[in-house]
């Protein structure tokens, strides 16, 4: 949920289409000057600068929710917006910079701590801020070695070299049950999903996307091949949130059920060659997908993940063409739907609010996936004001979701803190 932070309190009109944020007094700068309304305006604008002009920058959603800001005195912040619903409030947990270096290459902050030195390339030294506006934190200076290999980063961890590292490498899991060392494992905001080409011919057919679903086992990749670095997922929105939708039903391999589902939309094995097979337009074709897959550097959990895939579905008599691309290559396919199956990755946004990847035609809706009852609920998603109306709305959106089946959803990758001593309290780690 998000939490007051520089803004001490929020309220909004009626109608949910303004909303006044409220500074806290007394926060400066790391060089002592006073945040105000017009620093947070400064630095919206240069987040929306950089959406609308550049295409690039990780707040860069904001350009969907803010219409005008402005600030009407040194302390208040008005916006008005076109999403007035809930979840407008996410979109509003921007880092805020200094009007005059919005722009800077080391702007000042308002944080605990400040950026001392910074060498992009190798290192760099973070010291405590003697005048945040909170308790002072009990480490005085951190220094951050920027590693560019996942061993060597690993290697000077067991030398000694370092005293905590942050790695996303499967290696990591070595570590769980070491006694010299905590393991802190962290959630990304990287979703991992099977995405099913909704307008190809062999998976317009929900049943056919459903008995996929049954049919691979996620449990298997995620314990063998991640080694338990993933959160398992059945929608695109978080596990163990509010935000979650918690059904009845969950993915689960059933190969029986697989394989009825597949008989019930007139796939059969007529030849007995260990492959579906089914007449169209007079002519007998086999249920063969085409599967890609790009792969990260120096890691190649992706292609076995798409390789035990390809075996589950032939053990139901889906035959599968596993192909290895580049990202660029593989985006191509994706944004022209030359495919059938695609391992892909999204970074899901702060906003709840899965629209970008469910709605008919939007950007991220790559399965070509429509529903006009989704569209709807999602409209009703983006017309909640309250905090009951908009998770009820994501509820109903997640159960059509798991019905419809336009993808599958497999993990949110995770990461791990490897430390020699436990520098936090904090039990729900998360990757900002």
């Amino acid at each position: 949920m998000p939490q007051p932070c520089l803004c001490e309190s929020y309220s909004s009109s009626a109608n949910g289409k303004t909303w006044y944020f409220y500074l806290r007094k007394g926060i400066t700068f790391h060089d002592g000057t006073p945040l105000t309304a017009y620093d947070v305006v400064a630095t919206a604008q240069e987040i929306l600068r950089l959406a609308n002009e550049e295409k690039t920058g990780r707040y860069s959603t904001l350009k969907y929710f803010v219409n005008s800001i402005q600030a009407s005195d040194n302390s208040t912040v008005v916006i008005t917006t076109d999403r007035a619903n809930f979840g407008f409030l996410y979109a509003m947990t921007f880092p805020v910079l200094k009007s005059s270096e919005v722009q800077a290459a080391n702007p000042v902050g308002t944080g605990a701590y400040y950026l001392d030195i910074y060498d992009k390339d190798s290192y760099l030294l973070l010291s405590a801020y003697n005048g945040w506006w909170k308790q002072a934190p009990d480490y005085k200076q951190i220094m951050v070695i920027f590693y560019d290999k996942s061993r060597s980063l690993i290697t000077d961890y067991e030398y000694g070299n370092v005293d905590a590292i942050l790695t996303r490498a499967i290696t990591a899991a070595q570590y769980r049950s070491g006694v010299n060392s905590y393991n802190i494992d962290f959630r990304t905001t990287q979703l991992e999903v099977l995405m099913l080409n909704n307008a190809s011919r062999e998976l317009n057919d929900v049943r056919v996307r459903q008995a996929i679903r049954y049919a691979i086992n996620i449990d298997d990749i995620a314990n063998n091949v991640y080694y338990g670095m993933v959160t398992r997922t059945d929608t695109p929105l978080i596990p163990n949130t509010w935000t979650y939708w918690d059904g009845a039903t969950k993915q689960e391999t059933n190969r029986q059920k697989a394989m009825a589902l597949l008989e019930e939309a007139g796939w059969t094995d007529t030849d007995g060659d260990g492959v579906r097979d089914t007449i169209i337009n007079g002519g007998k074709a086999n249920l063969h997908l085409r599967f890609y897959v790009y792969e990260e550097q120096d890691n190649s959990v992706r292609v076995e993940t798409a390789n035990r895939i390809a075996d589950d579905l032939a053990a139901v008599g889906i035959e599968c063409s596993v192909v290895t691309y580049t990202f660029k290559n593989a985006q191509e396919k994706l944004n022209a739907a030359s495919y059938d199956l695609c391992i892909c990755a999204y970074n899901i946004d702060f906003t709840p609010d899965p629209g970008y990847l469910l709605m008919s035609g939007n950007t991220g809706n790559y399965g070509r996936y429509k529903n006009s009852s989704m569209d709807a609920l999602h409209k009703k998603l983006r017309a909640a004001l309250d905090f009951d109306s908009y998770k009820s709305a994501l509820i109903d959106i997640q159960n059509l979701f798991w019905q419809d089946c336009p993808f599958i959803c497999l993990y949110y990758r995770n990461g791990a803190i490897l430390t020699r001593e436990m520098f936090t309290d904090a039990r729900d780690v998360r990757e900002p």
